[in-house]
C-alpha cells in the first residue's frame, strides 16, 4: 500500500508513508488511489482517496494538509491544518502535532525530513525547477526557524523519475549548469541521444549539502514501473492522462 523509510521509521512521535498508485478508488486513467483534485478525476473518488491515506496514518482527514505546488522554493510553515486554503509553496514544515504534511508527485521527487529531537518534520516536493532554485535549503532553513538542528535531521526521498526516463535536452541542461555548474556529474548523454538528468541524484546532493548526512531513497522510478505509480511524463508519452501519488509525513498527538 505504501512505502517507509528504515530511517524515518524509528523515529517515535513521527509517522511517514511514500503512496503509489494502489489502494483508492479512483478508476480508469487515475486508478487506483489518485490524491490530486486537478487532473481531471471524480473528486468524490479523489476525496475518498485523501481521507484513506489520512486514517492509514492514524490520521482525521482534516489534519492532512495540502498545498497548491506551484514548482518553487516557497517553504510553508504550519501551524494549524491547512483545510481548502489554496497555499502556494512546494513545502511544509511544521511543529505542531497532529499535523500530516502530504506532497504529491508524478516524477517529481517527494523528500520527507524530521528532526527526532526537537520534533520538527518537514515535507518538499522538488521537481527540477524547485531543486535548481533551492527546495531543499528553503525546507531545511523553515525547520531550523522552528526549533530543527541540521545535524539531527533525518531524510528520506521517494519515488521519482529516474535519469535513464528522463530526457531533458541541450537547453535544459545548459539552463541548469548556467545555475549550478556543479550539477555537470548529473548529466549523461547516451550515444546519438539527448541528455538525460539524474533528478534524485541531484536532489540528495542538495540535502547532503544541507548538512544533513542520513539521507535514505525510498521506492523506484516512476516511470519505469507503471503498475506501482503515477507518471506525468510516461502519460504525455503515450497521450494519456495520469493522477498523482502522495508522500506524508505527521508527528502524532502526545
Amino acid at each position: 500500500m505504501y512505502e517507509t523509510s528504515e530511517a524515518l521509521s524509528g523515529i517515535a512521535g513521527v509517522t511517514h508513508g511514500f503512496f503509489g498508485r494502489a489502494g483508492g478508488q479512483s478508476t480508469g486513467e487515475f486508478a487506483d488511489n489518485n490524491v490530486s483534485l486537478a487532473v481531471g478525476d471524480d473528486p468524490v473518488a479523489v476525496l475518498a482517496n485523501r481521507a484513506g491515506v489520512a486514517r492509514m496514518m492514524g490520521f482525521d482527514p482534516a489534519q492532512l494538509c495540502i498545498l497548491k505546488q506551484v514548482h518553487s522554493n516557497h517553504a510553508e510553515t504550519v501551524t494549524t491544518p491547512v483545510g481548502d486554503r489554496m497555499v502556494e509553496a512546494d513545502a511544509m514544515v511544521t511543529a505542531t502535532p497532529g499535523l500530516l504534511l502530504g506532497i504529491l508527485t508524478a516524477d517529481c521527487t517527494p523528500i520527507l525530513f524530521a528532526d527526532p529531537e526537537a520534533g520538527v518534520i518537514g515535507a518538499a516536493h522538488a521537481g527540477w525547477r524547485g531543486a535548481v532554485d533551492g527546495i531543499v535549503e528553503h525546507t531545511v532553513e523553515a525547520m531550523t526557524a522552528v526549533g530543527a538542528r541540521r545535524e539531527n535531521i533525518i531524510c528520506a526521498y521517494g519515488p521519482t523519475i529516474y535519469g535513464e526516463n528522463y530526457e531533458v535536452g541541450e537547453q535544459f541542461m545548459a539552463d541548469v549548469l548556467a545555475l549550478h555548474a556543479d550539477a555537470a556529474p548529473h548529466f549523461h548523454t547516451p550515444p546519438g541521444g539527448a541528455p538525460h538528468f539524474d533528478l534524485p541524484g541531484f536532489v540528495e546532493e542538495q540535502v547532503r549539502r544541507a548538512g544533513i548526512e542520513r539521507v535514505e531513497r525510498v521506492g523506484a522510478c516512476t516511470y519505469a514501473n507503471p503498475g506501482r505509480y503515477f507518471s506525468h511524463r510516461r502519460a504525455t508519452h503515450h497521450g494519456t492522462r495520469t493522477g498523482r501519488q502522495i508522500a506524508v509525513i505527521g508527528l502524532t498527538q502526545v
